[in-house]
């Protein structure tokens, strides 16, 4: 602020805080994570996320596919291994400036772009491969684990098996008991 006659009358900064970024907790059989959801880069993908978290759906799921040194993948399936009715699938928003980086959270697909509901994987190591560079290509990330690596690590070590064609599912599940909003 200055002074009629041009001179300082009080000098300062001001700091604005930005909105916090949603958070959600997601309590498993191996302990619990917090997950840091990015909107501003991936709206359509967080709205969806979050639609599954306010409807409890992940609660009782597990993580169906494990991968130690590739991804966690889970949302999508029951203990007996039963898909449950979904949501409408969503629009792949890549690229979108996030990279599929260990500790960041992307949603699973189909061979189609557009074919993401409910099952999302969480990275374990760099999988930069994963990164959609063009419209239509790779695997939106959507968000990090900001509490809760160790946690990761643990469900990245069970032992896993093959269960009715499916191949990378824990022999004994990781059950996914809650997904809470809690920032």
């Amino acid at each position: 602020m200055t002074a009629a006659d041009g001179s300082s009358l009080y000098t300062g900064s001001l700091t604005v805080p930005l909105a916090l970024q949603p958070q959600v907790t997601m309590v498993t059989s191996l302990g619990t994570m917090v997950i840091e959801l990015n909107p501003a880069k991936a709206p359509i993908t967080v709205d969806n996320f979050l639609q599954y978290v306010e409807n409890g759906f992940y609660v009782n799921k597990i993580f169906h596919r494990v991968i130690s040194n590739f991804v966690i993948q889970g949302g999508g399936f029951t203990t007996d291994l039963q898909q449950p009715t979904t949501l409408a699938a969503i629009k792949l928003e890549t690229p979108n400036g996030l990279s599929n980086l260990r500790g960041t959270i992307a949603m699973a697909r189909t061979s189609a772009a557009d074919s993401a509901t409910s099952q999302f994987f969480i990275n374990v190591v760099d999988n930069t491969g994963l990164d959609g560079l063009v419209a239509g290509n790779g695997y939106a990330v959507f968000g990090k684990v900001v509490t809760g690596l160790d946690v990761m690590d643990k469900i990245k070590a069970v032992a896993t098996t093959t269960v009715s064609g499916m191949s990378d599912v824990p022999v004994t599940p990781v059950l996914i008991n809650s997904v809470v909003q809690t920032q």
